[in-house]
């Protein structure tokens, strides 16, 4: 019994690591300072709206639509092109994790020796394309919100870097052959009325991340699912749960070290590195409480996406989902090629921000 506990409490651990982390620096932190931890409203109006986010995305999910419009990809020719171009604009929108979660399982059932290389690349697209929008991927959402970004500046701002990731990706999804086994495909049924709520709900939740609907008008997805859908509430709280704990951590941390980092490539180089170690959006929530420079914490945390598996949720969901599909027999050489590429992008990033910074 003991045996099986402790097994258990390490499948914990290795499975929430970051939501470990996270309590275990606010529990200490809080000691330190000899307080409870303080929440701003404008933080906990970030997580409500990343709350809502994950319920209607997982709605739309329930409902089918998503999965179908996916595997409607596979059909014709330039599959890795379509399957990757279909990444990114899932991403924009309904986050790189998500995109990442339905795109993946469809390419891993593809009749192709080529999987492990495709998975990487749509997992570099998921990256590229949630940069672009303010409500793409939670680091997105939190500099948004945090600053007060107009919603033009902030597409402005890291639009070099989207763009030129996305047309590096694409053409190196054109050497990529596959042949889809279409036999193999899962056609899940769609409901209509389902997918046509949530897709209603979509438009609200964008709406008031923008700001031109009031916070409260998100609250209507909370209370469609409360009522009529409590499947769509099966989202992931660790994860939300990992952001609170982080909010705090950050806030405590931002007491114990009073100073200000006010050098943009600073503050781009710090946030890029620490997202290697922590993952891009605690350091954004970290990171965010010293500086003002918030194009350059834009650009750092979506440049420190890449690079290796810990960097970016994507990444780390994009890598179980194939080691779980393929094995373990080749696990090592699918590693060093998504850590290699991951920080052959990485570093194109860095010098595509340097040289952003002195054209413009």
């Amino acid at each position: 019994m003991t045996m099986k506990s402790n097994n258990l409490w390490f499948d914990f651990l290795l499975r929430e690591w970051l939501l470990s982390c996270s309590v275990l620096g606010l529990a200490a932190t809080s000691l330190f300072l000899k307080r409870p931890p303080r929440f701003p409203i404008s933080e906990l109006q970030v997580l409500f709206l990343l709350w809502v986010m994950f319920i209607t995305v997982k709605g739309l999910q329930n409902s089918g639509l998503i999965l179908r419009l996916s595997q409607n990809i596979e059909r014709g020719r330039l599959v890795p092109l379509k399957l990757i171009s279909t990444t990114f604009i899932l991403s924009m929108v309904v986050t790189n994790d998500v995109a990442v979660i339905i795109i993946v399982p469809l390419t891993l059932s593809l009749n192709t020796s080529r999987k492990g290389i495709l998975v990487i690349l749509e997992a570099f697209a998921a990256n590229a394309g949630s940069a672009l929008t303010p409500f793409g991927n939670p680091q997105n959402l939190f500099i948004y919100w945090f600053y007060h970004v107009h919603p033009l500046d902030f597409i402005t701002c890291i639009a070099p870097l989207s763009i030129a990731f996305l047309t590096l990706i694409l053409l190196s999804s054109l050497v990529v052959r596959t042949r889809s086994d279409r036999e193999r495909q899962i056609r899940k049924p769609v409901t209509g009325r389902a997918a046509c709520i949530y897709g209603g709900m979509l438009i609200v939740v964008v709406l008031t991340v923008l700001r031109v609907l009031p916070v409260a008008a998100a609250a209507l997805v909370l209370i469609y699912a409360l009522l009529f859908d409590r499947k769509a509430l099966r989202v992931d709280y660790g994860l939300l749960f990992a952001f609170l704990c982080f909010f705090g951590l950050a806030e405590n941390i931002r007491i114990l070290l009073t100073s200000r980092l006010e050098h943009s490539e600073h503050i781009f180089l710090l946030s890029a590195v620490s997202s290697q170690i922590m993952s891009n959006v605690p350091a954004a929530l970290l990171i965010a409480k010293f500086t003002t420079k918030w194009k350059a914490l834009l650009w750092g945390t979506n440049v420190g996406g890449y690079g290796n598996l810990v960097s970016s949720f994507a990444n780390l969901i994009a890598y179980r989902y194939y080691i779980l599909h393929e094995g373990r027999h080749n696990t090592a050489s699918f590693t060093v090629k998504f850590v290699g590429l991951g920080y052959v992008m990485f570093f194109m990033g860095m010098g595509l921000y340097w040289a952003v910074q002195r054209w413009f």
